[in-house]
């Protein structure tokens, strides 16, 4: 045959580095190998384990491509695979061919051809083998080794290039999948839902809604233990980013010098301490969200570099002169009032208007009515799944033992005061049903001063402002409140108990209901202190 030209091999070098997918990178290698050495099969394996998978072929039934040939059952292959050089196996071998039956050319056994097997190594590790068959005896005999050892190295090189990029795309994969299942995990671990039906809760669903699809940034305001975690995680979960990372950072929480390197990332030797290279917060939420919790706490040097983050997409780690462009959505949150803090000087007032392009209030527990009822009942049942129990409820009275409180530190005080009171009502029962009574929840007493104005009501009868006499009890102050309010809607609305409980924002049933419990009774004229 005639020698393999150098135009030959370096036809197939070019090509293969402009082939880029490894399906593209193979097939061109084996019509080049195909074209510079005439062969009737042609086919690229890599080695997985102790088997040989088939990657591409050409001149063999397609069906060999699912096949796996155990190289300690195959003697052609063995000898292929322990070999530093191309093995060209003699017309009159009398070694089995795995291919034998295979060839598209050829129906029935392989009769007398020329074989040939190229190890492909990296370095001195094998990882894959190629493999030529001819029907025509002495077809390869020619072919100087030189020439074999080529196109052995850049076989070898373009196997390695995909196995290589296969390797990082299902590392990639794999990360993708675990920020997935770690942001679906977090979106979750609260119960993944804003528990309540009150008509603050109903409007603060409605405007997460409008922010969550229009990749605004978001700021999220309200006292501490309200669950502005978890709007943070409802908005990047409703958003075009749900697959994306949500990042989580709480910016009271960091050193302060230490702040910008924990946003930005910072290089090697930056500072004292930063003896390798580390992305920051803004590289790990790259298309995803970046959730800054206590924002209002970031000093002012840290600030400044913020709003360039926010307003051009682009960091700059410490140590680094160059900028890196980043995609991210911010999302704020703060139990400060950002505006006063501007006037006193402490917060950057472009930052905050950079921050509430969108400002959502979390109500106060205080504030949102019967979703005590619901928020308590879903903490119950987190209980009973925590300490296996087969059922927990509470008794008649703790409900409004419960609703009477202002509850100073919101969703986390009253989960707080449900878990405590399930461990105590199961430490003194052992029935299948456990009770929660009055004596587990304890006296409920404000953990935190208020700068809120003494409780005022309105006079039922007279229609004039009272303030509460600050002798009574909070529970009988409440319920006095109650009385009179129930009593005062009523008559408003010539005693409608339905138009009187949509005025209220509750349903006539639960209505009816505390108006026993305090004692009221309706005909014509609404009467006190005689049953129901």
């Amino acid at each position: 045959m005639s020698p393999i030209s150098v135009n030959a091999l370096l036809e197939l070098a070019l090509d293969l580095s402009h082939s880029l997918t490894s399906d593209d990178r193979f097939s061109r290698l084996l019509a080049h190998i195909r074209k510079a050495i005439r062969s009737d099969a042609v086919v690229l394996l890599s080695v997985q384990g102790d088997y040989l998978k088939p990657l591409a072929l050409q001149g063999l039934s397609s069906d060999t491509l699912g096949r796996r040939f155990g190289i300690a059952e195959h003697p052609r292959f063995q000898q292929i695979c322990q070999s530093q050089s191309p093995v060209r196996f003699a017309a009159s071998s009398p070694l089995p061919d795995p291919y034998d039956g295979l060839l598209l050319a050829l129906e029935g056994d392989l009769p007398v051809h020329s074989c040939m097997g190229l190890p492909l190594r990296d370095q001195q590790r094998l990882i894959g083998v190629l493999t030529l068959d001819s029907l025509t005896p002495g077809q390869f005999d020619d072919i100087p080794e030189r020439t074999l050892e080529i196109i052995s190295a850049m076989s070898a090189a373009a196997l390695k290039n995909a196995l290589t990029l296969e390797s990082l795309q299902q590392h990639a994969s794999h990360a993708r999948a675990v920020v997935e299942e770690l942001t679906q995990e977090a979106l979750t671990k609260d119960g993944g839902e804003l528990i309540g039906d009150s008509a603050l809760m109903q409007r603060l669903k409605q405007e997460i809604q409008i922010v969550a699809s229009s990749g605004f940034t978001a700021l999220i305001q309200g006292e501490t233990g309200v669950g502005k975690e978890l709007v943070a995680r409802t908005i990047h979960h409703q958003s075009g980013r749900s697959n994306g990372p949500l990042v989580y950072v709480n910016c009271a929480a960091l050193p302060e010098n230490l702040i910008e390197s924990e946003l930005f990332g910072h290089v090697k030797g930056a500072f004292t301490g930063a003896s390798q290279s580390r992305s920051g917060k803004f590289m790990m939420a790259d298309g995803g969200s970046l959730f800054l919790d206590e924002i209002g706490e970031l000093p002012l040097a840290v600030q400044s570099k913020l709003l360039r983050a926010l307003q051009n997409q682009e960091i700059q780690p410490v140590g680094q002169d160059q900028s890196q462009q980043v995609d991210v959505r911010i999302i704020a949150a703060t139990n400060r009032d950002l505006q006063q803090e501007c006037d006193n000087g402490n917060f950057r007032s472009d930052l905050y208007h950079r921050l509430s392009v969108y400002p959502l209030h979390v109500p106060a527990l205080r504030q949102r009515g019967r979703d005590v009822i619901l928020l308590a009942g879903f903490f119950l049942e987190l209980m009973r799944r925590k300490l296996g129990l087969q059922q927990i409820k509470f008794a008649s009275d703790v409900m409004p033992w419960l609703q009477q409180y202002d509850w100073p530190g919101n969703v986390r005080e009253l989960e707080h005061c449900i878990s405590r009171a399930a461990l105590r009502a199961r430490s003194r029962q052992h029935q299948a049903i456990i009770v929660i009574g009055r004596s587990d929840i304890g006296e409920l007493h404000s953990s935190q001063p208020t700068d809120r104005s003494p409780i005022q009501e309105t006079d039922a009868t007279s229609g004039k402002l009272a303030t509460a006499d600050t002798h009574t009890s909070l529970k009988l102050a409440t319920e006095d409140f109650q009385r009179r309010l129930i009593i005062q809607t009523l008559q408003q609305n010539n005693h409608n108990w339905a138009a009187s409980a949509r005025q209220l924002q509750t349903d006539r049933a639960n209505l009816t209901r505390l108006a026993k419990r305090l004692g009221l009774a309706v005909t014509r004229q609404l009467q006190q202190d005689q049953p129901i």
